[in-house]
């Protein structure tokens, strides 16, 4: 395997969620200008679904017009229009307008989360969100008879400027997916990853090559771990190698953790972790954003494919995005809000949330590489199901029905 290729696999990635994770990590500085105010996340959550339309196009197209859709310029489509549209976003974003697999599938996943990473360090040095209170007094309870009135003290927030413009910051993204676009072009023809493409089309199965070397057919029993080489399919999903309770149990998780950690849980971020502080906050959104490609190393050398793991992982990040959300619910007063180890809990929490439902995400995506190309659409549907899911859910709890309080940074007192 050429390293010319993982490395414009990870850049090729890098732009799959750039533009979205560089908006989580600005908000701070975004907001306070904007009508929607802490209200955005959940907007965002229900906008980034609503172009779901897109992968489900490409999915029923594979299902009913197999070979039909040149997915090649799809892929340059999306990548030109996320160039453009956060070139733009350096220009506008203040503005209000009213509106009527391959076998470096786990390269790819690295990618993925360098897009949240690379955001995330460059917000901490824009330095956003950064509050300081300030006094003023206010006049009340004047009455013209006794000419008397009793001075409050009242502390406001007031914003210190960043290091560096949101409209700078927007600009990055968009050099950021530049560079996912040069990654692809060099990705489909630079000479030498030319000669790494795959042969021949995709089925409903796996794509079998020919051997390179005798080891090649000594591993592959131990990449499929579930069928031996002569055992009979277990369903007619892939290659046979799970059985269709098996394959639910698959895509269920994956829509599940997709619906957590892209959705339900980033929705209520801010509420968890801004009562403890600005520098809270940044710290868990940029180590959750190093958890992402932390876990796709791991998986990388650790290809763990139990079913019983992936459950197990699956029950304990959901465990600690319960602990979260709780104390979102709980904002502007969580738990140890007024001790320094309130948040290092919370950011501990979102490290290893992300940690834990990254690798399961990975490992299935490495499952369903070797059931074909047919289970990699599926498994693009069902991340996208499960995220559609997690923002119908979570969009009229918090800003229809306002079940999360960001609170005031300077006059909010907990007890």
């Amino acid at each position: 395997m050429s390293l010319l290729t993982h490395l414009l696999a990870v850049l090729f990635g890098m732009g799959s969620w750039v533009s979205i994770n560089g908006l989580w990590v600005e908000l701070p500085l975004i907001v306070p200008e904007i009508p929607e105010g802490w209200y955005l996340p959940s907007y965002l959550s229900v906008i980034i679904q609503m172009a779901n339309v897109g992968p489900l196009f490409v999915t029923l197209m594979h299902r009913f017009r197999p070979g039909a859709l040149n997915e090649a310029a799809v892929i340059y489509t999306i990548i030109g229009l996320g160039t453009v549209s956060t070139f733009l976003l350096g220009f506008f974003w203040k503005d209000t307008v009213v509106v009527a697999g391959p076998q470096y599938l786990t390269t790819y996943y690295i990618g993925e989360g360098v897009s949240g990473l690379l955001p995330a360090l460059v917000a901490l040095v824009q330095g956003v969100g950064v509050v300081r209170c300030i006094n003023s007094t206010q006049s009340l309870n004047h009455t013209l008879s006794t000419y008397n009135s009793s001075l409050t003290l009242d502390l406001q927030a007031q914003y210190q400027p960043a290091n560096f413009s949101a409209e700078v910051f927007f600009f990055f993204l968009s050099a950021m997916m530049l560079v996912c676009l040069a990654a692809f072009l060099l990705l489909n023809y630079h000479p030498s990853v030319a000669s790494e493409h795959s042969n021949g089309r995709y089925t409903n199965r796996t794509k079998h090559r020919a051997p390179k070397n005798k080891n090649w057919a000594e591993q592959k029993p131990m990449m499929d771990p579930y069928r031996a080489p002569n055992q009979k399919a277990r369903s007619s999903f892939g290659s046979g190698s799970y059985s269709w309770p098996q394959v639910v149990y698959i895509f269920v998780i994956l829509a599940w953790v997709n619906a957590l950690s892209n959705v339900v849980l980033p929705s209520v971020q801010s509420y968890s972790c801004l009562p403890y502080g600005n520098n809270i906050y940044h710290l868990s959104a940029t180590l959750a954003a190093v958890a992402n490609p932390l876990a796709c190393f791991i998986a990388m050398f650790l290809p763990i494919r139990s079913l019983l793991l992936m459950g197990g992982l699956t029950v304990g990040g959901s465990g600690l995005g319960a602990y979260i959300m709780f104390m979102a619910a709980l904002s502007p007063c969580p738990l140890l809000v007024n001790d320094v180890s309130g948040g290092v809990v919370i950011v501990l929490a979102w490290l290893f949330f992300i940690l834990t439902l990254s690798y399961v995400k990975v490992i299935i995506g490495i499952i369903l590489r070797d059931e074909g190309h047919s289970a990699l659409v599926w498994c693009g549907a069902v991340v996208q199901l499960g995220s559609l899911l997690g923002a119908v859910t979570m969009f009229p709890l918090v800003s229809v029905y306002s079940l999360f309080s960001s609170g005031d940074p300077c006059n909010t007192r907990c007890p």
